[in-house]
């Protein structure tokens, strides 16, 4: 993307960029509701519930470069925030997450640039979700751009912890108290237990209908 970048005026850098990733996001969102159709028309059964898109504020993304210590820029905004375009599937069970991240994974036109699985290796905090950083192409009148994109997958019970706890910690700006801490903890692997019951009985539940069928 630095590349596109230098084809610009300065004064006008900012909103190319800003550009690029509200198209990567489009052209990511497009992909993902045409699996979600397709895996409607094969399997009766839609793997992701819905679908959350954002860019990142100015804001943020000067407050992110600060707390790694870079200089507020383009270019170092462009290379050290990965970001700045997300996209977050939200899912009914965990097999559905790695079941749509191989189907993200195969698409010829994304290129998976690195995976955190924080479901397999949750976060301290109890934080589980499975992120792909991507870079899609857009294709411009006279260029093609690679711009990267964050895919969070989480369940419904993931994102409703994870959305519970952020609004935790921004009221305590990153300082809460142990109790509320450990509090958090306890109710992450709650939302596992519930995550692992909820798959074992939509697993129970297609067992008989097939037996159903036979």
């Amino acid at each position: 993307m630095q590349n596109a970048i230098k084809n610009y005026e300065d004064v006008d850098s900012w909103k190319t960029v800003m550009f690029l990733y509200n198209s990567a996001i489009k052209e990511v969102g497009t992909k993902l509701e045409i699996l979600n159709d397709e895996f409607q028309h094969v399997h009766q059964y839609n793997p992701i519930e819905h679908i959350k898109t954002r860019v990142k504020t100015a804001e943020s993304i000067v407050k992110k470069l600060k707390r790694h210590g870079h200089e507020t820029s383009i270019e170092n905004m462009v290379k050290y925030v990965n970001d700045i375009a997300g996209v977050r599937l939200i899912c009914s069970f965990t097999s559905d997450i790695y079941r749509l991240a191989e189907m993200i994974g195969n698409q010829s036109d994304l290129k998976v640039l690195s995976i955190k699985d924080y479901i397999k290796n949750p976060k301290e905090s109890g934080y589980k979700s499975y992120h792909m950083l991507v870079s899609v192409p857009i294709f411009l009148s006279d260029s093609v751009v690679d711009t990267k994109v964050e895919i969070q997958i989480r369940t419904i019970a993931m994102d409703f912890w994870a959305s519970l706890e952020h609004k935790i910690y921004y009221k305590f700006e990153g300082n809460a108290p142990e109790y509320i801490s450990q509090d958090l903890r306890e109710c992450a692997e709650m939302v596992s237990t519930l995550d692992e019951k909820m798959l074992s009985l939509n697993e129970a539940i297609q067992k008989c209908f097939e037996e159903q069928r036979v």
